[in-house]
């Protein structure tokens, strides 16, 4: 039902005739807001993840200000209220340990504050999904404002052009910069010209993916999340974005109205059809629990199997989002894909996904691909299940060399991080281009916070003979914008006693993409003795978050959420005394 201004959730803050309701009136008068504005506008919450150590967002405070001038046009009343920044590359040990507790944080500054409805300004990886899970679980009208790439690059060499895409090329880069084939003054150079601006990472990697997934879903305004962050249309964006969440607050048009089990299936459709990360195979699952909308593994599966990745970005292809933008964004490949998608899906234009994308066609075909020119052979996302994942693990077929599809192999194995970076610089490590690379207490519990440590370093010697490519098999996440035959999130993980845990050197592994199996070829009587040898690694916290963290994150094939923030129980609203 439509609301009026009597039913506005800030008025219980503002309305009453008691002295609550005054000294709350009073201390806003003392920031300078009008007592007829309190009492006649719906509020607006801004979320900003925005800091001085997250690239990606620097443009957040202008964009706000942006969203504040749209909210103000429509006859609301903003408030900017920061959250939790989650630069990707500057949090260690690693923005997945924290995903959770901005969730915590976002719904919790919606229900404590006088709030009606909320703008998102977010989009480096964790921050899309980590806003949205807080978002949901409170329930109010809620739009996601995505941050958007960062600018091109192109690097020269030689006299030919070559794209360069952030993530990407840094891992390229650097293995050509330890095999000698780039130089001191170009990996100088290369630092300080490969991100140019601000925006989040401009390949396909988990930034792109998921405020992709996110417009699928239905929670942007049609085309968004593929506006470059400092073109002047973003801008313009946000400030529609501002004056939509007023319009959204009188229509009462909240999450659960918008997310359903076909909007998260054309959120999976898009995932595959982009060549998106493969951490979004833990986000999605996530916000669908978060939902209450029964999704798994085997349904992202069944649809990477079905829909080809025709997005030419890279890793996958070699193009990059900027010029996915001019190709015509995400409607235009959602039109592509139409015949998959359930057009009817509620949005919050208060118009359906078919209504939104209509007429939106490609505009560049070698950027969005037709579905008969797909780009390479393989799948964006593989569920791969045997012995060594009775839950599942995942692998980007798209980004892994085709000679790796099906591969057997002896394990070479590390226990930790540090243990596998020095054997990667040994020019005496006994591994051949078959070796497969093993790396356990990596997951969620075990790291803790699930690192992305997954897409392993090719060994200094092997790159010296030229191999660039070995089948990599862990519990970690890779970044979106790598690429390489790595199996990821195997569940459940090796920490809990997972059977990676009992994987020795030598022992052979079979991988097996279209047959979806990874296998430890090793006999069930001897894993049980190893199991019955095996001893949890003493990596537990004795406080703090990640202590809470590690009681409760559920697995990767679960969406590594708490397990008490899933679900759609209500929690009461606050009394106001």
């Amino acid at each position: 039902m439509p609301k009026s201004l009597h039913d506005l959730r800030s008025r219980r803050w503002f309305a009453a005739a008691d002295m609550r309701a005054f000294s709350h009136r009073q201390r806003m008068q003392q920031m300078g807001v009008r007592r007829e504005d309190l009492l006649g506008r719906p509020a607006i919450a801004i979320i900003n993840t925005w800091s001085d150590l997250s690239p990606c967002h620097a443009h957040l405070r202008e964009r706000a200000e942006a969203v504040k001038r749209g909210v103000l046009i429509a006859g609301g009343l903003p408030f900017e209220l920061p959250a939790l920044s989650l630069g990707e590359v500057m949090v260690k040990p690693t923005t997945m340990l924290y995903r959770n507790l901005l969730a915590m944080e976002v719904e919790e500054l919606l229900r404590s504050h006088p709030v009606d409805g909320a703008v998102l300004l977010a989009g480096c990886d964790k921050t899309t999904p980590g806003t949205l899970m807080g978002a949901i679980s409170m329930g109010l009208p809620t739009i996601f404002c995505p941050a958007g790439p960062m600018l091109n690059d192109r690097y020269l060499k030689g006299g030919q052009a070559q794209t360069v895409g952030a993530g990407t090329h840094t891992r390229m880069f650097w293995d050509e910069y330890q095999a000698g084939r780039v130089n001191e003054a170009e990996w100088v150079q290369l630092e300080s010209r490969m991100t140019r601006s601000a925006g989040t990472c401009n390949t396909m990697g988990t930034a792109s993916t998921m405020t992709s997934i996110t417009e699928a879903l239905g929670l942007t305004l049609p085309g968004a999340s593929s506006i470059p962050a400092m073109d002047s249309a973003h801008t313009r964006m946000a400030t529609t974005c501002g004056e939509r969440i007023v319009q959204m607050i009188w229509e009462d048009l909240t999450p659960a109205r918008i997310l359903t089990r076909g909007s998260f299936m054309n959120a999976a459709a898009v995932q595959m059809a982009l060549g998106g990360s493969t951490n979004a195979a833990v986000h999605i699952i996530a916000l669908a629990r978060r939902a209450g909308i029964e999704l798994t593994l085997a349904d992202l599966d069944t649809v990477a199997r079905r829909i080809p990745v025709i997005a030419n970005l890279f890793p996958s292809g070699d193009r990059l989002m900027e010029d996915f933008y001019y190709a015509g964004g995400l409607p235009a490949l959602m039109n592509v894909i139409a015949a998959e998608l359930s057009l009817g899906e509620m949005t919050v234009t208060g118009a359906s996904l078919g209504a939104n994308i209509l007429g939106r066609d490609v505009l560049d075909a070698q950027v969005i691909r037709p579905l008969q020119d797909p780009v390479g052979s393989g799948a964006a996302l593989a569920v791969l299940r045997g012995n060594l994942a009775p839950h599942g693990a995942v692998m980007k077929a798209s980004a892994a060399n085709p000679k790796f599809h099906k591969h057997r192999g002896p394990a070479l194995v590390f226990d930790n991080q540090p243990q596998m970076l020095r054997a990667m610089a040994d020019l005496k490590l006994e591994a051949d281009e078959n070796t497969v690379l093993v790396l356990r207490n990596a997951g969620p519990v075990g790291a803790p916070g699930m690192p992305e440590w997954g897409n392993l370093p090719i060994p200094k010697k092997l790159l010296l003979q030229g191999v660039r490519d070995m089948v990599r098999v862990s519990d970690a996440r890779m970044s979106g914008t790598h690429y390489g035959s790595c199996v990821l999130h195997v569940s459940p993980e090796s920490a809990v006693g997972g059977p990676l845990a009992l994987v020795q050197n030598g022992d052979i592994i079979a991988l097996d993409i279209e047959a979806r199996s990874l296998e430890l070829l090793v006999d069930a009587a001897e894993l049980a003795r190893r199991r019955a040898a095996w001893v949890a690694p003493n990596r537990r916290f004795a406080r703090g978050f990640t202590r809470l963290y590690q009681e409760h994150v559920t697995q990767a094939h679960e969406g590594c959420d708490l397990d008490f923030l899933q679900g759609t129980q209500a929690t009461p609203e606050p009394e106001i005394y």
